[in-house]
């Protein structure tokens, strides 16, 4: 239905079919709708606040906040989607790690900056469940305050295709 309201376009792979807004426009209608919920329904904002804001003992960082620190050098970006999401775009800088790897490659991580976790926005649970383990780990971690989609419509730089980080780097 989404697709024969062009509101998605659709790739095939063999057997797989990829699905991607059709563009900028249905993202921010869907931002619109999504902030429309959360503040007609209650229920929404408590969901929220119980399960992603109270999982967070320190404030998200802004992407303002976060540009800043990137230009300055003093924070790593951790983006935990899957691979191909990160392909498609991430933040520049950006280590992707996604999060059933991210226990096995914590040695990959600098330990002498903060890491800044990210994922598919703020209903995404990808991002507070690798604060988790970070934290865990001895790691000092905080999550960005929205995710991906919102850093691109906000305009802010992107970066596409795969990038590999060498062990230690």
């Amino acid at each position: 239905m989404l697709r024969q309201a062009r509101l998605v376009e659709t790739r095939r792979e063999g057997v797989k079919v990829y699905y991607r807004l059709a563009d900028e426009e249905v993202c921010r209608f869907f931002f619109a709708l999504r902030d429309l919920a959360r503040a007609r329904l209650a229920e929404v904002e408590q969901v929220v606040r119980d399960y992603l804001e109270a999982r967070d003992e320190l404030e998200p960082v802004s992407r303002q906040t976060l540009l800043e620190r990137l230009g300055r050098g003093d924070v790593t970006v951790l983006d935990v989607r899957p691979p191909e999401e990160f392909a498609a775009g991430h933040i520049p800088g950006a280590r992707s790690v996604p999060l059933p790897e991210l226990e096995r490659r914590l040695d990959e991580l600098p330990r002498d900056v903060e890491v800044v976790a990210y994922c598919r926005g703020p209903y995404c649970v990808l991002a507070p469940e690798a604060l988790g383990i970070l934290r865990a780990a001895g790691f000092r971690a905080r999550r960005l305050e929205d995710g991906f989609p919102e850093w691109r419509l906000a305009g802010l730089p992107v970066e596409v295709g795969e990038r590999r980080w060498p062990s230690g780097s």
